[in-house]
């Protein structure tokens, strides 16, 4: 799979990545894969470590994915050669955030919704800890409303 960035400025605090779609994330029944919706979003979310840190002159944080959930909504279909997932952070804890991705058929129709816990990992231990200034930063950049809100008032 191959992911590209789409961002424009129009979309200030949320990240939009389009995923090439792989003849082998289609099951016998021309539907995209379920397991292959948990792929597209993955990949999604290297993109999105990519663009919001590496870009931005920072080193991406080593995470571990603690909880996805994952709600199918309709099948994408063949004729959609490429998936539109857009990834904003829903929450920032301590040592963990909170994504929700939407993927996107080519009519732009949300086809599947992954929300995901990950936790900031120290990587020689491989035990949670705190998430520095910067990486909350980052991942304000590209968080709800709420959150940006909330990060604010706690400056």
């Amino acid at each position: 799979m191959a992911a590209n960035n789409v961002n424009d400025d129009t979309q200030n605090n949320l990240h939009v990545t389009e995923v090439d779609l792989r003849w082998a994330d289609f099951d016998r029944f021309g539907h995209v894969n379920n397991a292959a919706f948990i792929e597209i979003a993955q990949e999604a979310r290297l993109a999105f470590a990519e663009d919001q840190f590496r870009e931005r002159g920072y080193e991406i944080p080593a995470v571990f994915v603690r909880h996805l959930e994952v709600d199918y909504l309709r099948a994408i279909l063949p004729d959609t050669t490429q998936a539109v997932v857009e990834t904003q952070v829903t929450k920032i804890g301590n040592t963990s955030f909170s994504t929700r991705q939407e993927v996107k058929d080519r009519n732009g129709r949300v086809c599947c919704v992954v929300e995901c816990v990950q936790v900031a990992v120290n990587v020689q231990t491989a035990a949670p800890r705190s998430i520095s200034k910067v990486e909350r930063k980052v991942l304000t950049a590209v968080a709800t409303d709420e959150v940006q809100s909330q990060e604010a008032l706690e400056k």
